[in-house]
């Protein structure tokens, strides 16, 4: 049996160690092993149907997608990138337009920019949270800014009570980055939904992910969503006449029949998520780590999804901590090593080390742990156990290591309406 398996998560814990030998950041698997079925009968579905570009299963699959967000448009595309590229396309966004971003996101935010020529603001992020700053935002607007770009990070929704203020008053559009945080939601409403459009993702590590890349856009504005469509198919309407130019971004019929097996178990699987992250809290808690781990604030306003459960590590012990947790079999990643405004191709931009520096602290200290849907108690235990090795904290008691859900204590999330793979994440990614 492979280890980190469906089975290998059930199996009791080592009577010499108390720790299990291998957990996997990423064991896509167990999601999919259930459905494979289905999957196959969609697939065949498709096939027999030669319709595998924009066929009915990607209409379909837009409707249900903008029923469960409540948002009146929904445009699939070929990939979370892209979707990004086509929001600021659709914006008409030059050469020289100023969008404020942030640094401590991943590079496609600003690379969908800088494509079109325009330049990238980074802006700083909240500390706790690590969402934008909207008071760091308001601080770099200018008359050239074109549109304002919060990033949902790691399943959480931006502050948009501080946000939309700022940007409606100096009228500026705002597009969500909502690749990783798919049934997030703010004062009830899904991400996507707030701002002028909404950027997703359904890579395969995401809460919803396909067999590849996807990816679609929300809007609630008519004249965004036509753009939009027009501009996913070359700029084309009617067929072979173009009146803009625009780029082949669309999604295929395999991607959107496999979505449509999964979708209905969106929400358990976001629920699932929130119960490990609730059990590693209190895990911590227990381990006495508090002084040595900083575990994600979760902003009560709105519904956290947990894409993924970022820790910070104190006194430059990130590394060291990460080394130890993959020599013992325990799987990680650090989401971002090296924030946007100091990468080598956005040197020409001229920002330097200590222009953001609540960004370039977290770049320093975060690590994500794993947190997807079927991971299993004994597993986070397992986790946070070697954790209290390295620092020396007492273990996991073995009636916490072994509880179900989390702290009842915490509130159920919002209950929305409805309609292989195991290693890292660059294994996945690249």
């Amino acid at each position: 049996m492979t280890p980190g398996s469906s089975s290998d998560s059930t199996d009791k814990l080592s009577d010499s160690t108390d720790f299990l030998p291998k957990v996997p950041l990423l064991a896509i698997d167990r999601q999919n092993g259930p459905l494979r079925e289905q999957f196959r009968q969609v697939m065949d579905d498709v096939c027999d149907s030669g319709r595998f570009v924009l066929g009915p299963d990607v209409t379909a699959l837009e409707n249900e997608l903008s029923t469960i967000l409540d948002v009146p448009h929904v445009i699939g595309c070929a990939s979370g990138s892209d979707s990004l590229l086509l929001a600021l396309m659709a914006l008409h966004i030059e050469p020289g337009d100023e969008v404020i971003l942030p640094s401590y996101t991943f590079f496609a935010t600003a690379s969908a920019v800088t494509r079109l020529g325009g330049i990238p603001i980074f802006a700083d992020i909240d500390p706790s949270t690590f969402l934008i700053d909207s008071d760091d935002v308001a601080r770099r607007i200018t008359s050239r800014t074109r549109a304002i770009i919060p990033v949902h990070l790691f399943g959480q929704t931006v502050d948009m009570d501080a946000l939309l203020p700022i940007a409606n008053g100096a009228g500026i559009p705002i597009i969500e980055d909502a690749a990783q945080s798919i049934l997030s939601t703010w004062h009830g409403r899904c991400s996507g939904g707030l701002g002028d459009m909404g950027c997703f993702s359904f890579y395969p590590t995401k809460n919803l992910g396909g067999f590849g890349d996807g990816g679609f856009l929300t809007t609630t504005r008519d004249d965004l969503a036509d753009a939009l469509r027009k501009l996913r198919v070359h700029g084309m309407e009617p067929r072979y006449y173009h009146d803009v130019v625009g780029i082949n971004s669309r999604l295929d019929s395999l991607q959107a029949a496999v979505l449509r097996i999964k979708l209905p178990h969106l929400d358990q699987w976001t629920t699932k998520r929130a119960h490990n992250a609730i059990r590693y809290t209190e895990m911590m808690n227990h381990c006495e780590l508090e002084d040595v781990i900083t575990t994600p604030k979760i902003d009560t306003r709105g519904r956290h999804v947990w894409n993924q459960y970022v820790i910070r590590v104190a006194d430059g012990k990130r590394d060291a901590l990460r080394e130890h947790l993959m020599a013992t079999g325990v799987g990680t990643e650090i989401y971002y090593p090296v924030p946007l405004h100091l990468q080598k191709c956005f040197a020409n931009f001229g920002w330097e080390l200590g222009d953001l520096p609540v960004t370039e602290q977290a770049a320093k200290e975060t690590l994500a742990l794993p947190i997807f849907a079927e991971l299993e108690p004994t597993e986070q235990a397992t986790v946070v156990g070697r954790i209290a090795e390295f620092f020396g904290r007492p273990p996991v008691p073995d009636q916490i290591a072994c509880m179900e859900k989390g702290s009842n204590a915490v509130s159920q999330p919002r209950q929305v309406r409805r309609t292989g793979l195991i290693g890292r994440a660059d294994d996945v990614r690249c």
